[in-house]
C-alpha cells in the first residue's frame, strides 16, 4: 500500500475515533451522576433454544464506592452482589476479571467515558436521546459479550446484551431515583461483599 494511502487511511481512523470521543463527552455530559442511583427494571431474555423469552423484574441499586445490588424479584426471589473484584449469588462468592466488574459499575453510574477502556464504542446523540454501541476489546469479555447497546436520556433507559452464544437479554430501567443514602437493606446486603 503506498504511504500516501496508509497515511490518509489513519488519519480517517484518527478523525472517527475522535468524533466517537465527542459523542461520547456529550452523553456523559447529559447523565445524571450521583453517589447512589436505583430503580426497577424489567429483562427479557431470549434464549436460542427456546422459543418464547424468560421474563424477569426487580430492583438495582448502584452506589459509586461500593458497587451494584442487582435483586430478581419475579418470577424466582435472587441476589447479586458485585463490586469491582467480587461476585456474589446464592452459589457464593468469586472474584471477577476487572473488565467485568468496572462494566457494571460504570454502566449504572453514569460513568460512560470508563467502558473504553473495555470497548470500542460508536454513538448518536439526538436532541432527547442517544445510543451508544459498545464491541469489547478485552479478550475475556469477547468470550461472552458480542455487543452492548445502550439507549438512554438523562439516566441510562436500556440496555440491550448481544451474547457470544447468540442468545440475548434486553433490560429497561424505569422508576430511578437518587437517594442521598443507602437503606439499611440496601447497606447490609453491600457489607456481605468482600473488600
Amino acid at each position: 500500500m503506498p504511504i500516501f494511502l496508509k497515511a490518509l487511511l489513519l488519519f480517517i481512523l484518527s478523525l472517527s475515533q475522535s468524533y466517537a470521543n465527542d459523542e461520547l463527552a456529550k452523553i456523559t455530559a447529559q447523565l445524571v451522576k450521583t453517589p447512589i442511583a436505583q430503580g426497577q427494571f424489567q429483562q427479557q431474555k431470549r434464549l436460542k433454544i427456546l422459543r418464547k423469552p424468560l421474563l424477569s423484574t426487580g430492583t438495582f441499586t448502584y452506589h459509586h464506592s461500593q458497587g451494584v445490588i442487582w435483586k430478581t424479584l419475579t418470577p424466582m426471589p435472587s441476589l447479586l452482589l458485585i463490586n469491582e473484584t467480587h461476585l456474589l449469588t446464592g452459589q457464593g462468592e468469586q472474584a471477577v476479571p476487572p473488565a467485568f466488574g468496572s462494566v457494571f459499575k460504570a454502566l449504572l453510574g453514569g460513568e460512560l467515558n470508563r467502558l473504553t477502556e473495555s470497548f470500542d464504542i460508536t454513538g448518536k446523540d439526538q436532541k432527547n436521546s442517544w445510543q451508544l454501541q459498545l464491541t469489547p476489546k478485552d479478550a475475556l469479555l469477547k468470550k461472552v459479550i458480542s455487543s452492548i447497546t445502550l439507549t438512554g436520556d438523562t439516566e441510562l433507559r436500556q440496555l440491550e446484551l448481544q451474547e457470544a452464544s447468540g442468545n440475548l437479554t434486553q433490560i429497561n430501567f424505569t422508576q430511578i431515583t437518587h437517594p442521598d443514602q443507602l437503606s439499611q437493606e440496601q447497606q447490609a446486603d453491600f457489607e456481605r461483599l468482600s473488600p
